[in-house]
């Protein structure tokens, strides 16, 4: 082995099971598994350029840690090589790596997508908002979408000059779809603003506190 190389496999099951590794682990390793070696920076910058429309946004020390665990599972190996201005660490798949990457694309769970929206958080609290400020924010979230689409469309047209990324590309246009449907749906947010505040204006309201009064306390628990 090369001395520069790092040891791997520690933490390789003898029984054949998956390493229980997070999904993260597993989407650093699946950007080692385009045919080319990768530094910390550049799985970041990788992530930043396509995985962040879809899924994930790591930081530095998320990457970094990932591809320890990638290493110690030996599902990964590093080199220390020439840099530009110094040496580099970079990271490749292993045999198994390739291998257990294929087991889990194709016999983990699929989860349901996971929606953590702070607009729409803001609107369910638009109780305690004011209209005009309510109104801002989803006009500068439909704009923050826009850009995200049509940045999610550059990168797909950039896809185009590598074969091996054909299924990235087809991501980045999906990318590109839904955030398009996401300003479309901050439109008609907006559309229906006056009518909801209309609605809301029938609800009777603590003086105290200026809060709404429930007609039917727990009907939620009901419904």
């Amino acid at each position: 082995m090369n001395e520069q190389q790092v040891a791997t496999g520690d933490d390789q099951d003898p029984t054949g099971a998956l390493p229980e590794l997070p999904a993260t682990a597993w989407t650093v390793l699946g950007m080692l598994s385009f045919g080319e070696g990768l530094s910390g920076y550049d799985v970041k910058a990788w992530a930043d350029w396509s995985v962040h429309f879809f899924y994930w946004s790591p930081s530095y020390s998320q990457v970094y840690a990932e591809l320890k665990k990638l290493e110690r599972h030996g599902l990964a190996v590093s080199t220390v090589e020439p840099g530009e201005t110094r040496p580099r660490r970079v990271y490749r798949i292993t045999a198994d790596g390739a291998e257990q990457l294929r087991r889990w694309a194709r016999e983990s769970e699929v989860d349901r997508p996971v929606l953590k929206h702070p607009t729409l958080l803001r609107l369910w609290l638009a109780h305690v908002n004011e209209p005009d400020r309510l109104r801002t924010i989803l006009t500068a979230h439909r704009d923050r979408m826009i850009e995200m689409s049509d940045e999610a469309a550059a990168r797909a047209r950039g896809a185009d000059r590598e074969p091996s990324w054909a299924f990235t590309r087809l991501s980045l246009r999906w990318s590109e779809r839904h955030y398009r449907s996401e300003a479309e749906l901050a439109d008609w947010l907006l559309g229906e603003l006056d009518e909801t505040a209309a609605a809301f204006a029938r609800a009777e309201t603590d003086p105290a506190t200026d809060l709404p009064i429930a007609r039917r306390p727990g009907r939620w628990r009901r419904d």
